[in-house]
């Protein structure tokens, strides 16, 4: 499966230890993150993630123009919700075409742990259903 993995500045610390406590998951799928999280991720883990550029440079966009395409099967985005952002419209974004193409969404630890402990039993396999129709 595709996995997107996001964070903000005060959460990227949280990110990296979450796929560092599930990296015998992640190693088993394809990794996107932006920029910066995406490089913190590798150095940490050495697990390979394809990089787009940073959430507030169009990150968030490419994700979101994969989702679109039905090209993403999982989102975890750990949002900093106290801290304004100054590309709001395209988290917002993000998210709402997490929910019109029914795309799994994590934005905290918590749900994001069911989500990696559900793709380790099996639980996303409807996704793989879904690649084999649209061929």
């Amino acid at each position: 499966m595709k996995i997107a993995l996001i964070a903000h500045d005060k959460k990227k610390v949280d990110i990296v230890q979450f796929v560092e406590a599930y990296q015998p998951i992640f190693k088993d799928h394809e990794l996107f993150a932006t920029g910066t999280t995406g490089l913190r991720i590798q150095e940490a883990t050495g697990l390979s993630v394809h990089r787009f550029q940073s959430g507030p440079l169009g990150g968030d966009q490419e994700i979101g123009a994969m989702i679109a395409k039905n090209e993403m099967d999982m989102v975890i985005f750990f949002r900093d919700p106290l801290t304004a952002q100054p590309h709001e419209p395209d988290i917002a974004a993000l998210i709402r075409l997490c929910d019109v193409y029914s795309i799994p969404l994590a934005t905290n630890m918590g749900t994001a742990e069911v989500l990696v402990r559900g793709l380790d039993r099996g639980d996303f396999h409807w996704r793989t259903i879904i690649h084999k129709q649209e061929r």
